[in-house]
């Protein structure tokens, strides 16, 4: 009986994390989307080999997208980045088209943040977006991994 309920407790959870995950109406959109939070915990976990896998994938994905084709763009920039810190600072250029492609698109379900270092960019600032309130900052990984903050939330 208690095996059943911490089973049925687990799949209450899964699934109410699942229900959260952003969708859009655009399906190519999505597809674009998800990998790119690949790209982003990719940088969180300064995994550089796997931003440069993650990140080719996601520009092929925007060539399907509407309007994809500076982010597109941006996403070579990532994936041909000699180092962790070329693919961070190319990232931020990403973030900011991505930006513009999710709030121009329809979000179907769940809810998506836009997060800000102030740090990143030698102070400059930058953005990313994020399926979590968490903040887990792509541009400094485990050095500064809750540095920053949400800016906005899109529903």
């Amino acid at each position: 009986m208690k095996t059943t309920l911490i089973l049925l407790a687990t799949l209450c959870l899964s699934l109410s994390s699942f229900a959260q995950a952003p969708t859009f109406a655009d399906k190519n959109l999505g597809d674009a989307y998800q990998q790119y939070v690949k790209v982003k915990d990719a940088l969180v976990a300064s995994k550089s080999a796997d931003v440069k896998t993650t990140a080719a994938t996601l520009q092929k994905t925007l060539a399907t997208v509407s309007n994809g084709k500076a982010a597109a763009a941006e996403a070579l920039k990532v994936s041909s980045g000699a180092t962790l810190d070329d693919q961070r600072k190319a990232f931020s250029t990403l973030s900011n088209e991505m930006a513009t492609l999710v709030k121009a698109g329809k979000l179907s379900a769940g809810t998506l943040y836009v997060d800000y270092c102030p740090m990143a960019n030698n102070n400059a600032g930058a953005f990313w977006l994020s399926n979590d309130k968490d903040i887990k900052n792509p541009y400094f990984g485990d050095k500064m991994l809750h540095c920053g903050m949400v800016k906005e939330t899109l529903k």
